[in-house]
């Protein structure tokens, strides 16, 4: 490998190869490279790729808002902008996807062939990296496929053809959950009022009430309370005053005599909605209004051009019901030699080694689930 400083317009960079890496706080891109992103992603899509919002521009302008140490690597090859790797630094040169912990697909934007001019290796020493850390990594990027240490299957429910057809689906495959999910529907709305479904809620009150009932569920299930963090909280925030419609935040209220029950914060790209942030007020329990608004999400969903509903990785029975397919997403570490990958690895593996071995242990794994989902229960009244 052969690194040489350059000089240009931002002052410097670094040539690897025919490839010349410059890094820039995500403010700092200019408006040809946003649109030079959004075109890659396109045809990524339009060659049968996904379309993640989490990919676009816009989430890491916003992950760079609510994150200081954001930076993207920019690739130029002969002055055309071919590639976008957002990362987050820390100490010791160790890495992190953009807005790990909450990013649900990871990676790399690169035009066609770039692959084979550069490796993961390379990319990381030019970004002053040790390692980059990633527990979502985008099917097909075959830079850091070589890192993964894990694959999950991320659930989505496919409405490309309408949310009838997918309603069909849904009869034929669960024909007991579609029809008990249902008459909950009906019952909520006979015994607490009028049932009123907002697919695009723009109300900050809205928001900050999914907020509480999030936080409230976190407690109840002992999970870290994702929306304690400032910065996790200020880009749901940020995200949810966006309009662009190839990355924006989605407020989706279930509202039943006027009273909000369910609510939920995805993000969504042109085609894709990810599910994000789902929760209710446990005192209509009763009524699942969390799978009712899943319904009523997918229906608004497909009526506004998305084709598919994703669910993230995850274990989860909703899911499971729901679901036509799923999506591969990967985790682990690329690194390269010295003290800040031997940190990364000693601050990640154990954790990632217990949490597999339980993982891939059905019966413990169903007890660890069972245990608790009967906790929340039991806090939750």
């Amino acid at each position: 490998m052969s690194l040489v400083r350059t000089s240009d317009a931002r002052g410097g960079g670094t040539a690897v190869r025919g490839v010349r890496v410059q890094l820039v706080p995500p403010a700092e891109l200019g408006r040809s490279e946003v649109e030079r992103w959004r075109a890659l992603r396109a045809a990524h899509a339009a060659a049968g790729g996904t379309a993640s919002p989490f990919m676009e521009p816009e989430f890491t302008l916003a992950a760079g808002r609510a994150r200081p140490a954001a930076r993207v690597a920019v690739l130029w090859r002969d002055g055309e902008a071919v590639g976008f790797f957002p990362f987050e630094r820390g100490p010791l040169g160790r890495g992190r996807a953009i807005g790990l912990g909450v990013s649900d697909c990871q990676g790399a934007i690169l035009a066609p062939g770039v692959e084979t001019e550069i490796t993961a290796r390379e990319l990381l020493s030019a970004c002053a990296l040790s390692t980059w850390e990633f527990d979502n990594l985008e099917d097909g990027q075959n830079l850091f496929a070589a890192a993964a240490t894990e694959e999950f299957d991320s659930p989505v429910m496919d409405l490309a053809d309408g949310f009838t057809a997918y309603e069909d689906q849904l009869r034929d495959r669960s024909p007991k959950f579609l029809k008990s999910t249902r008459a909950k529907e009906r019952r909520l709305g006979r015994r607490e009022g009028d049932l009123r479904f907002v697919f695009d809620e723009r109300d900050p009150a809205a928001l900050r009430t999914l907020m509480e009932w999030k936080s409230a569920q976190y407690r109840r299930t002992h999970r870290g309370d994702r929306f304690a963090t400032d910065w996790i909280a200020g880009l749901v925030r940020d995200l949810h005053t966006g309009r662009d419609p190839d990355c924006s935040g989605v407020l989706s209220v279930l509202y039943a005599g006027g009273r909000p029950v369910s609510a939920h914060f995805g993000l969504r790209s042109r085609t894709v909605l990810a599910c994000w942030f789902p929760a209710y007020d446990i005192r209509y329990a009763r009524y699942s209004p969390g799978l009712v608004l899943h319904l009523r999400m997918a229906e608004a969903a497909a009526d506004a051009g998305i084709t598919t509903f994703d669910l993230g990785q995850g274990p989860a029975v909703y899911k499971d019901a729901f679901k036509t397919g799923e999506l591969r997403v990967f985790a682990g570490a690329a690194m390269r030699p010295g003290p800040g990958a031997v940190v990364s690895w000693l601050s990640r593996e154990p954790s990632r080694m217990a949490h597999g071995y339980v993982r891939n242990r059905p019966r413990l794994a169903g007890f660890a689930q069972r245990t608790l989902v009967r906790a929340a229960k039991v806090r939750g009244h």
